[in-house]
Order: C-alpha cells, then structure tokens, then sequence
C-alpha cells in the first residue's frame, strides 16, 4: 500500500529528502507522494523513513493504492532498474 500526505502537512521539508524513490514532491499546498514510486521503502528500509521523521504524523496509507509486500517488492526492483539504466 502507498502511502499519503494529509492536510495536517506542515511543509517542513524533512520527508521529502527522506524518500529512496523520490517519491515525495511539493505539491499546490503540500507535500504528496506518488504512489506509482512509493513502496513504503520495501527494498530500502525496514520502515517508511517519511513517517519515521515527520513532527506531525499526517503520513498514513493510503487505501486507494493497496499492496502486498511482494508487489512492493517488485516495484522497488522495477524502480531501481529503471534508475539504474538512467544513471548508466
């Protein structure tokens, strides 16, 4: 499952640069994430790093976008490849 950013953001800037599949950008009013790049750091990290350091709490799932740990895991190998071949 992706994760969301609520209206509880306060735009203090510390989960984006947190995110390994920058999925994490500034949107209108607030911060979002794009949940075709969020894998709730499956791959990277045993745990979401945006939750881990956000003041406020307002990073939950987002149950629009559920997935099992094995998609997630397929999408972290599919994103790296992708990332990978760009760098290359």
């Amino acid at each position: 499952m992706a994760l969301m950013i609520t209206d509880k953001c306060i735009n203090c800037d510390v989960c984006e640069p947190e995110c390994p599949n920058d999925a994490i950008y500034m949107g209108l009013e607030i911060y979002e994430i794009d949940p075709d790049k969020c894998t709730e750091c499956v791959g990277h990290y045993d745990a979401p790093q945006c939750r881990q350091v956000c003041p406020v709490d307002c990073i939950p799932f987002n149950p629009e976008f559920v997935e099992t740990p094995e998609q997630l895991m397929t999408k972290f190998k599919l994103l790296t490849a992708v990332k990978k071949a760009n760098t290359a």
